[in-house]
């Protein structure tokens, strides 16, 4: 077995093979993969002479409060059929993330297949996502709403830029390349609706939604509700409402800051007589990605936390350096640091004896840092221990929006 870059006059039909092996890949699809795993950095390790497991990263950044954040995702994790069970993709993952890390992405994100595989590498879990399912005629928006322009996938160009323009929430993610939508909108049966509101006739807000079963009555999934203003969300909505004359369900993603909830007549009700129907109206809800820290100094000194200040020591572990080599110039973000926590926050290698002792894997630090629990919550179902007066201290410190990437990867 060998590790080495991705080539892709090389290795594209290894690609191809491996993602229809795996079931990411239909034959629609095959026209924009190519760019797609071109428009970051690519890693595979070779058995027989062959690539049979391929990790892709893709640039971006990530909203840290106000602060935009260097951003490393991890857009594909593959292994094929004869290579399972060697621990190709751990290896190779851990390796991707470290020349991320040495190029300067400050935190790496990803979707998880199922909890605990990629805890092995130092990522922790975010919050919970909440899906809605509602029968779009019970919307109550009143708001007014114009005819809205029809999108297809040939408008990918400017459905990405809208993206990358959208609501600024606490942990939202960007993924840069434009190659990322292009792909995402390659499904068969997806399709648009938007507005040109810019001051140079840019998109502002759009829908892209793909029908999940019948195409005449739904239900559809809304893949993407990008939006500036409270205004164009709920002409947004107000269009999902339009459409509740023939569809009977749609399923979204709950936007930061907003109860979907208040938006919906008797959903207590709907979900009761639709329950265990193709149409069954409800919220569900997941935690399915997952963040991790690459570089604690960087990341602190842009770290802006209103009230009181903080100062301890913080003895962080990273389960990382168990599965990278010791000639790879990043080895996770284990070691002792003395962490102040406040308007101007900062961590340096040492210790203090004067200060409390924080004890974290990079995982658990991590959850804590983004707001996706707060110290007391780590404390007793994470790796995260310290007295109870400073946990309680954290909690007070780190009071946070609940991050959102708003870019499902």
């Amino acid at each position: 077995m060998s590790l080495r870059p991705y080539d892709p006059n090389r290795d594209r039909p290894a690609a191809h093979r491996i993602w229809k092996e795996v079931g990411w890949l239909s034959r629609a699809e095959d026209v924009h993969l190519d760019a797609f795993l071109e428009c970051g950095r690519g890693m595979v390790a070779e058995v027989n002479g062959e690539a049979e497991c391929l990790v892709f990263t893709c640039p971006g950044t990530m909203r840290y409060l106000d602060e935009e954040l260097p951003f490393a995702c991890v857009t594909g994790v593959t292994t094929g059929r004869v290579a399972r069970k060697q621990g190709l993709a751990k290896q190779v993952t851990a390796r991707v993330l470290a020349a991320d890390a040495d190029g300067g992405a400050l935190v790496a994100g990803l979707g998880m297949f199922e909890q605990g595989y990629y805890n092995q590498l130092g990522f922790g879990s975010g919050g919970y996502e909440h899906w809605v399912s509602f029968d779009p005629a019970r919307l109550t928006v009143t708001s007014p709403f114009r005819p809205p322009r029809r999108l297809t996938a040939d408008d990918w160009e400017a459905i990405h830029a809208a993206r990358l323009a959208r609501w600024p929430g606490h942990g939202r993610c960007n993924l840069t390349p434009a190659a990322v939508t292009r792909h995402e909108l390659s499904e068969e049966h997806g399709f648009g609706l938007g507005y040109f509101d810019g001051p140079n006739g840019e998109l502002t807000h759009c829908l892209w939604l793909s029908p999940k079963a019948n195409s005449e009555i739904g239900p559809y999934d809304v893949h993407l509700a990008v939006f500036r203003t409270r205004e164009q969300f709920l002409e947004l909505m107000a269009v999902l409402r339009s459409l509740g004359d023939q569809v009977r369900l749609m399923t979204i993603r709950e936007p930061q800051g907003i109860q979907l909830q208040d938006l919906v007549e008797r959903p207590f009700q709907l979900g009761r007589v639709t329950e265990k129907t193709r149409f069954e109206s409800g919220i569900r809800a997941f935690a399915y990605w997952q963040m991790r820290i690459l570089d604690l100094p960087a990341c602190l000194a842009r770290t802006r936390l209103p009230g009181r200040d903080l100062r301890l020591n913080l003895s962080l572990t990273d389960p990382i350096d168990r599965v990278l080599g010791e000639a790879e110039p990043w080895q996770g973000v284990a070691g002792g640091y003395i962490v102040t926590l406040g308007e101007k926050s900062s961590a340096v290698r040492g210790t203090d004896p004067s200060l409390p002792t924080l004890s974290a894997s990079a995982n658990a630090f991590t959850r804590l840092w983004l707001g996706v629990r707060p110290a007391t919550g780590l404390a007793i179902t994470d790796d995260l221990s310290g007295p109870p007066g400073m946990l309680e201290q954290l909690d007070e410190v780190f009071r946070l929006p609940e991050p959102k990437p708003d870019w499902d990867f």
